[in-house]
């Protein structure tokens, strides 16, 4: 190493995040300059800002920030939705143009006198509103996570409540979560100031 790792830090510090990666592999010593935290903490809080949500494990204390970052890049193409996602955010619920008259007519949102509806995932595999929540109606609700495989690929994954049509999920670039279809969608609330992160604790594939 030609230049001491405070010279090298500071240059580092100057690059892109996939510029200080390739530096990882040039040599032991590269890697152990180009590895450290103080490196990689401010590209991680460059990399969040913006986003709904934050991975859990990337606010586990003792995790390194490169490792952080890395592992928030991969779980933002991640589309597999999680009962940790589910019940670790509050959604916002609103009809379709092609829902019934009678439902646009409850739904605030659509009549203009207020902002969308939320609803709330439980562990025990409830699914609750609001009080106040004229669609809703205060009848008991329960939502499973299903996922299917063919070879080894997930070939169909989507979240259904009781027996309604179920709902397919996407993921978007702020990584919030949206599952809809043809009559509703649900939209995850950024909370990317929750302390503990959100989402399953482990990687997800």
């Amino acid at each position: 190493m030609v230049f001491g790792q405070d010279v090298m830090t500071m240059i580092l510090k100057c690059l892109d995040a996939r510029s200080v990666a390739r530096s990882l592999a040039v040599s032991r010593g590269w890697n152990g300059v180009a590895s450290r935290d103080v490196i990689w903490a401010p590209m991680c809080e460059e990399l969040w800002k913006g986003k709904a949500h934050i991975p859990r494990f990337a606010k586990i204390r003792g995790v390194s920030r490169l490792v952080a970052y890395s592992f928030c890049v991969m779980d933002s193409r991640r589309t597999r939705i999680m009962q940790a996602d589910l019940c670790d955010h509050v959604w916002e619920y609103r009809f379709k143009k092609i829902a019934p008259p009678y439902w646009l007519n409850l739904d605030p949102s659509w009549k203009g006198t207020g902002p969308p509806m939320r609803r709330y995932f439980h562990p025990n595999g409830s699914h609750t509103a609001d009080p106040t929540d004229e669609v809703w109606g205060g009848h008991e609700c329960t939502y499973s996570v299903v996922t299917s495989y063919v070879g080894g690929q997930i070939s169909e994954h989507y979240v259904r409540i009781n027996r309604w049509p179920q709902m397919t999920i996407s993921r978007k670039p702020d990584w919030s979560w949206e599952m809809a279809n043809n009559l509703y969608c649900y939209n995850s609330i950024p909370d990317p100031t929750k302390e503990e992160g959100t989402g399953p604790l482990f990687p997800v594939w």
